[in-house]
């Protein structure tokens, strides 16, 4: 068996561990490989043995461990090593760099840590060394100091290091690399700086990718020196300025990716010249001007993105000559005009998104794209009947076509009959449709006839009795005012009761919260509100840190915030409510009126800084973001105290304003609500609440999160504090307020995350989640989908088509479990 010098025993679905006793057998080994099946356990020990060893390959398996220290020195003959897509682990040996006569390694897809060898330089004849997709680097300067020591390895062809934790400034020498590199892949790492200006002189590049990364500055007009590149992805960075026009000169290109930067100017129209591209992707930038029509000739386009700028013209009428094109996407630009009817001729279409421009007219013929999944003209001017040949296309997935003028009968046939495929919100002229869509009737001629004569007679019947019952609202609210005035005289709620703060067993007085908090200093301010301010305190004779929301009594309301907070905490207590310690009720040292509330302190901040961390002073910034499981558990926190508050209280309480910085997170990142300022007990009901309710004109609440029944002058009620909790939910999942530019009119938080579900669900979710180290997979889009199903449900128009907190709880809880039980079968 001394004489067996090559073993290839790849893709035959073996499994368990490498026998040790093959040891004496094959000591003369030159090739082996055994990819491609189940093998498990550590690095065989007994390939260590295999001095003689050429060619190894063990990719495409399950082993685990780490490598020994002293490989490179145990096999120094090897002229090729593949160890990619295993589980192994541990740091690279940095003696791989003692094998002088290596040309390929491979450790790729698997989990190494730690820094990669700069002495990897030493490797003269290295071609291809790829280190993709591990833990290597740890974000810090000294990560990328590799790369200058390749430079001496003159035949590197491809190199490709992408998906790691890779930090530091991007080195001018990568352009001194080897001028025979044909692949250069360093995206999906922390890498900043600029693109070197010589990066030219790298000619044979067929691929470059440095795509989320955090690099900034120009693209070098250099890059068009690179007339052999075929794939350019410099994605999800912060480059700017313009696109230069020598781009132009890669004619070779197939895949151009400058998605998600803050490129400006015009898109160039020398990209009429790279007339075999594919791909398409400039989404996301600050681009104007118009799209030009030189890109209409590039009839090989299979992918066409250019949405998230600010684009103005026409959508070219010669874009059907894109005869191979599968989708299309110019969604909110500024582009106006008529849909160009040559867009039908673009037969293999899947992807149609137009949505957010100023398009008018009628939708044109497009019925011959039967192939259409996806499609998107919502929040345009687009008017005329809804085509009915949209019901026939069997593969469509989505339609919206909200908020447009569209009128007269939505059909009723086909996919016309699934509200969860259709969306039709915000067409007021639009009638008929299945009872789903909630639309007006259609009226027939005679029908309308009588409608317009009914009306005129109305008409005059309403003037007269208007005017009585206007006159008896006046009456009513006269009377009103003077029992009030009468009644208020002799009402001391103004002064608080001791019923009210008997139950703080120790007080706390004014000089002793002065200072506590070093004179209501600057420096301790953590916060600010409609009543007040909240400071932290430290209070030396038990040496605990607390907040204090020191109200001001100049502002109108701020007496009825500390009765109505001081009257709904006494009595409850829930792991998910900011603790009422003690209150203070007393006058400051120039005899003014003095409030405040001492509450527990919240070491993690609000919720608010955490999911909008760029208004944060960087001084009080989050260094992470929240992950997806963090953001689940603080909606089931808010929940359950809802719950509790609505269901298990003596006496049902409403919050009123339930919003992101009224959520508080400890070190656990636990939830905690607080500020009750505006809370009610639902149960009570006197004169003078009575009164409040008739004459107060404010919403209540906060505009965004309040109910919209609040605006019409309606009582809190639990309803109201559901629809405020859905905003909450759809907010820490998308990370966009209720009150974002983005929303106006009929355009709403709401309605643009509806318009995104399901399909399209990673649109608009916060893309700070999938940053977090969370691959994107089915239990991930489910769970995303699902939490901001529930979100849109409770903030239902109508309070009573609302989920009750319970239920709300319920499914939250639901879809946790379902996340962990699918993340725990997609690692076993």
């Amino acid at each position: 068996m001394t004489s067996i010098m090559q073993v290839k025993i790849y893709g035959n679905n073996l499994e368990g561990e490498i026998p040790y006793d093959i040891t004496t057998s094959w000591n003369q080994m030159v090739f082996l490989d055994i990819s491609i099946n189940k093998f498990s356990g550590s690095f065989p020990p007994p390939i260590y043995n295999f001095t003689s060893l050429q060619y190894l390959s063990i990719s495409d398996n399950y082993f685990t461990g780490p490598l020994r220290p002293d490989l490179g020195e145990l096999l120094p003959n090897l002229l090729e090593l593949n160890m990619g897509r295993n589980l192994l682990k541990g740091a690279i040996p940095a003696t791989l760099s003692n094998i002088s006569t290596l040309q390929m390694l491979a450790i790729d897809n698997n989990t190494l840590t730690g820094s990669i060898p700069p002495s990897f330089g030493k490797l003269r004849h290295l071609r291809y060394l790829a280190l993709r997709y591990n833990s290597l680097g740890s974000h810090s300067f000294g990560d990328v100091e590799f790369l200058g020591g390749l430079t001496n390895c003159t035949q590197l062809e491809v190199l490709t290091v992408a998906g790691n934790r890779l930090g530091g400034h991007l080195p001018a020498s990568i352009a001194n690399l080897s001028i025979n590199l044909r692949g250069l892949n360093l995206g999906k790492n922390f890498i900043s700086g600029s693109i070197p200006h010589d990066i030219g002189r790298l000619v044979n590049l067929q691929t470059l990718g440095l795509q989320e990364n955090q690099l900034k500055g120009l693209l070098p007009t250099s890059i068009g020196k690179l007339l052999q590149l075929g794939t350019l992805d410099l994605s999800s960075n912060s480059l700017s300025g313009e696109i230069p026009s020598s781009i132009g000169n890669n004619s070779r290109l197939d895949k151009l990716k400058l998605f998600n930067n803050s490129f400006e100017g015009t898109i160039p129209l020398s990209l009429g010249n790279c007339t075999l591209l594919r791909f398409l992707w400039i989404g996301s930038n600050r681009l104007d001007g118009p799209i030009p029509w030189e890109i209409m000739g590039t009839q090989s386009l299979v992918e066409l993105d250019v949405s998230g700028n600010s684009l103005t013209g026409y959508l070219p009428k010669d874009v059907g000559r894109l005869g191979n094109l599968v989708t299309l996407a110019a969604a909110d630009n500024k582009l106006s005009g008529k849909i160009p009817p040559s867009l039908g001729n673009c037969l293999p279409m899947v992807t149609l998104f137009l949505q957010g421009n100023y398009f008018d007219g009628a939708i044109p013929d497009i019925r011959g794209l039967k192939g259409l999944k996806r499609v998107d003209f919502s929040r345009n001017s687009l008017s005329g009947s809804i085509p009915g040949y949209f019901s026939d296309f069997s593969s469509l997935e989505y339609l919206n076509l909200s908020v447009n003028n569209f009128e007269g009968n939505l059909p009723t046939e086909g996919k016309f009959r699934n509200t969860t495929i259709v969306s039709v919100f915000g067409n007021k002229n639009l009638c008929g449709g299945i009872k789903g869509f909630k639309l007006k009737p259609c009226f027939t001629e005679t029908q309308r006839r009588r409608s317009k004569h009914h009306f005129l007679l109305n008409k005059a019947v309403i003037g007269v009795s208007g005017s009585i019952a206007l006159l008896l609202l006046l009456f009513v609210v006269f009377v009103l005012l003077r029992w009030f005035r009468k009644g208020k005289k002799n009402h001391i709620t103004n002064n608080p009761t001791p019923s009210t703060l008997e139950v703080f067993h120790e007080k706390i007085s004014y000089g002793e919260i002065r200072n506590a908090t070093d004179g209501f200093s600057l420096s301790n301010m953590i916060g600010s509100g409609s009543f007040g301010t909240v400071f932290k305190a430290l209070f030396p004779a038990d040496n605990k840190v607390v907040a204090v929301k020191v109200l001001n009594m100049q502002i109108r309301g701020a007496m009825k915030s500390f009765m109505a907070e001081c009257e709904s905490l006494k009595n409850i207590r829930h792991r998910n409510l900011v603790k009422l310690l003690t209150a203070c009720s007393s006058i400051d040292f120039q005899g003014n009126e003095f409030r405040a509330l001492v509450y527990e302190f919240m070491s993690n901040g609000s919720l608010d800084m955490w999911l909008h961390p760029g208004e944060v002073e960087e001084i009080f910034r989050p260094s992470r973001t929240l992950t997806l499981l963090e953001r689940l558990n603080i909606g089931i926190d808010v929940a359950s105290m809802l719950d509790y508050l609505h269901v298990h209280c003596h006496e049902p309480i409403a919050h009123c304003d339930i919003k992101p910085s009224n959520v508080l997170l400890d070190d656990d990142f636990t939830a905690h609500v607080s500020d009750f300022g505006l809370a009610r007990l639902l149960l009570k009901f006197d004169q003078e609440s009575f009164f409040n309710q008739l004459s107060s004109a404010g919403v209540r609440g906060t505009i965004g999160y309040a109910a919209p029944e609040y605006g019409m002058g309606g009582q809190p009620t639990i309803h109201g504090d559901v629809y405020s909790f859905g905003v909450l939910l759809l907010e820490m999942f998308t990370g966009k307020r209720p009150t974002n530019e983005l929303f106006g009119g009929n355009f709403t938080l709401n309605s643009y995350t509806k318009s995104a579900l399901p399909e399209r669900v990673l649109d608009v979710v916060d893309k700070s989640i999938l940053q977090n180290g969370l691959k994107v997979g089915f239990p991930v889009v489910e769970c995303l989908t699902l939490v901001l199903e529930v979100g849109l449900w409770c903030c239902e128009e109508s309070p009573a088509n609302r989920l009750a907190t319970s239920e709300a709880k319920k499914e939250l809880f639901s879809i946790r479990e379902r996340f962990f039980k699918a993340t725990r079968t997609a690692r076993g």
